[in-house]
């Protein structure tokens, strides 16, 4: 079979030029997929119904809840008392601020989901705290932004359920098993480094709470990770599906924040709204059009086209991953997490799966390198927020931040080559 290098030059070129010219990415990958659908003569109405197909799945309907869930504990100030817990855990020790930081960043990715919103929430309160105690502010940026990938990891995360949906319908509750040991490491990784600059720099120790009002912080903090327990305890029992227990869990959250803290009020509530709204329009835009880019992909014969490229130097299987995993975190450094996962992975799982890895592997692997992607000039959104909460420039944090750089890329290069790492715990909850 010919290969029509003109129709993938379309699509790949089209999108890329379209991105270049700063069109909105949906709209890129709509335009870069009609130009194509009708270089190859294809119905238009094949291309409206791929896009339809894209929405046409229960797994879908957990999106919109996690995304308001997180935005519920966001807004209502579950970041603060989550930052105070974890002060009262590991404030004591030398470095504490940045051990806190660590340690706040691991519990807020059980509810958020999402490593923006962990460096915009935890990350305006912490960077200043840390300046004033006399930490570097390079050094205070790299450590929030680097702990928030942690955010993509933990459950319940947004991304491992886009990762699902392209991966044609794996078990969200298996892939939220499988991300908990590598981001739990990558959070203790982080932690030997920041324990080593600690000793190395004298970084000042932090406060020392009383019992009672250290049980004080702890009750207060645990009502609201409370919302984890719903959710990873309804799947996992089988009560509910990932889509009800996120449901249950909006209702839970807003119950919280709304009479047990008292942190919203009406004006509160309808940010939140119009900010899911917003994001769910957005999300719901792009899994549309990259529906119908990803089937013109497979039409065009592209992910044939690339395992033939990666197997014709070698088809051994730490060559093979190795390969995916430097492409993954060059794209990662100039494109967004979610469309990565919609569109490299119809092209990059069935490479996978030929040298023998478990697609539950493959999708933590790509989740954990598309998130030090986020923390990665040019385009790394997180790292972006983070040197505009510390205004400080890129240049300037980068010094501060390659050790940093060396844990995740630890923590991933165990993920990619000890199966072990994502796969023994959902093997045990089943």
């Amino acid at each position: 079979m010919s290969v029509d290098w003109f129709g993938i030059t379309l699509l790949l070129g089209g999108f890329l030029v379209l991105m270049l010219l700063r069109v909105p990415i949906a709209f890129a990958l709509g335009l870069a997929s009609l130009a194509t659908a009708l270089h190859l003569s294809l119905p238009l109405m094949l291309v409206a119904q791929r896009m339809i197909n894209g929405l046409n799945s229960f797994t879908f309907l957990a999106v919109p809840f996690f995304i308001l869930v997180g935005n519920i504990m966001t807004e209502g100030g579950i970041s603060d008392r989550l930052v105070r817990m974890a002060d009262v855990l590991v404030g004591r020790l030398r470095g504490g601020l940045a051990h806190g930081n660590v340690v706040a960043s691991t519990m807020f990715g059980g509810i958020s989901g999402s490593s923006v919103a962990d460096v915009a929430s935890i990350g305006s309160f912490l960077i200043p705290s840390m300046k004033k105690a006399g930490y570097p502010v390079g050094y205070s940026v790299s450590v929030t932004v680097t702990s928030s990938v942690q955010g993509v990891l933990i459950p319940p995360s947004q991304n491992m359920i886009f990762y699902a949906l392209a991966a044609g319908g794996l078990p969200i509750s298996t892939l939220f098993m499988a991300g908990y040991i590598p981001g739990l490491l990558l959070g203790v990784s982080l932690m030997v480094i920041c324990a080593i600059m600690a000793k190395r720099h004298n970084h000042p120790l932090g406060d020392r709470y009383t019992l009672r009002s250290g049980a004080r912080v702890l009750v207060d903090a645990l009502i609201g990770l409370f919302t984890v327990v719903i959710i990873i305890g309804g799947i996992l029992s089988g009560i509910f599906t990932a889509t009800e227990s996120a449901a249950v869990a909006v209702v839970y959250a807003l119950f919280v924040t709304m009479f047990c803290y008292r942190s919203l009020d009406r004006s509160a509530v309808s940010r939140i709204f119009t900010s899911t709204l917003t994001t769910l329009a957005m999300v719901t835009a792009i899994i549309m059009t990259s529906s119908v880019f990803g089937f013109l992909l497979s039409y065009l014969r592209v992910p044939a086209l690339l395992a033939e490229g990666i197997f014709y130097f070698s088809e051994n299987k730490l060559f093979v991953l190795l390969a995916i995993n430097i492409l993954l975190l060059i794209l990662g450094m100039l494109m967004d997490m979610g469309v990565l996962i919609l569109l490299l992975t119809p092209i990059l799982l069935p490479i996978a799966t030929k040298v023998g890895v478990d697609p539950i592997q493959f999708g933590v692997m790509m989740i954990l390198n598309l998130g030090i992607g986020l923390c990665t000039p040019p385009v790394g959104t997180s790292l972006l927020v983070g040197c505009g909460i510390g205004k400080i420039r890129l240049g300037q944090v980068m010094k501060s931040i390659w050790p940093f750089y060396l844990a995740m890329i630890v923590v991933l290069l165990l993920v990619t080559y000890v199966p072990a790492m994502t796969l023994i715990l959902p093997a045990l909850t089943k």
